[in-house]
């Protein structure tokens, strides 16, 4: 009798407090500030379940929210998953179970570096440059309006549904998840979402890189034709696309070698300018 008063009495997190809660996160970066980055944005996307576990406690409410105002950084859609975690937590305490402030802390600071590491590759390194592309290539063939149509659904689409499933997956494993967090699940998503991001990234330099060396090399008349090779078709015997990619590597190096992503592109500016001016490139 006694378990089913408490099971009666149980607080209980409902659909609806998962929906706004799902909303809110859209709102993350509203207010993003140089302190606690996305703090403020956190703490509104959890006010639905603060407001539903501590209703009836002004005091415990206000102590939710201040825990909920420390630092936050991440991948803004990663959150919805230390969302669904804390939401978990905040649960159990507001039902008595012995969950403290540092606690809750502490999960949040643990989840939100792992998750930044594995989020940025998924959805900015890979997802977002991809679908982009694919919209691009249906603008350059001429598909106008569709174009940015196309994109614009794919992404939000993909985002929301990674929001929602997330901050689900998050709620129903709660502190569970953590466990997965200190293993190899981690670094094998983040290995496996940067090899997929290169291999796309890799597969674009040719397409979206055109350079053209329309140099004369030798002309030869044979039966009356006339065979013109340039210096780009000997690049182009070698192995198609290769000067795209020396220019991509050597990029890459001079940013290593911390060379302003301004300056670099300065310098393709002149080296363009001047090889047009020389008869090199054309």
């Amino acid at each position: 009798m006694a378990e089913n008063q408490a099971a009666t009495n149980r607080k209980k997190l409902t659909k609806s407090d998962m929906v706004k809660t799902f909303w809110r996160s859209g709102f993350l970066q509203g207010s993003w500030n140089y302190e606690r980055v996305q703090n403020v944005g956190f703490c509104f996307q959890m006010i639905p379940a603060i407001k539903r576990l501590y209703k009836d406690d002004d005091a415990e409410t206000a102590a939710a929210l201040k825990r909920h105002l420390t630092f936050m950084q991440t991948t803004p859609i990663m959150t919805s998953l230390i969302g669904g975690i804390s939401m978990a937590m905040e649960e159990e305490r507001a039902n008595g179970k012995a969950i403290d402030d540092a606690t809750i802390a502490s999960v949040k600071v643990g989840t939100m570096g792992p998750l930044a590491g594995v989020g940025d590759p998924i959805f900015w390194g890979t997802a977002r440059p991809v679908i982009a592309s694919f919209a691009a290539s249906l603008a350059l063939s001429g598909s106008g309006i569709l174009a940015p149509i196309v994109f614009f659904v794919a992404w939000n689409a993909m985002r929301l549904a990674a929001r929602w499933y997330l901050q689900k997956i998050g709620y129903e494993q709660g502190t569970n998840i953590v466990a997965n967090l200190g293993g190899s699940l981690i670094q094998k998503l983040t290995t496996g979402a940067s090899i997929l991001g290169m291999f796309i990234m890799g597969v674009l330099v040719p397409r979206w890189t055109t350079i053209n060396f329309p140099l004369v090399i030798s002309k030869a008349t044979v039966n009356g034709k006339t065979t013109t090779m340039t210096l780009q078709g000997i690049f182009d015997q070698l192995l198609p696309g290769i000067i795209p990619l020396l220019l991509t590597f050597m990029c890459i190096w001079l940013l290593r070698k911390k060379i302003n992503a301004i300056w670099l592109i300065f310098l393709m500016f002149a080296i363009g300018i001047f090889g047009f001016w020389i008869g090199l490139l054309g």
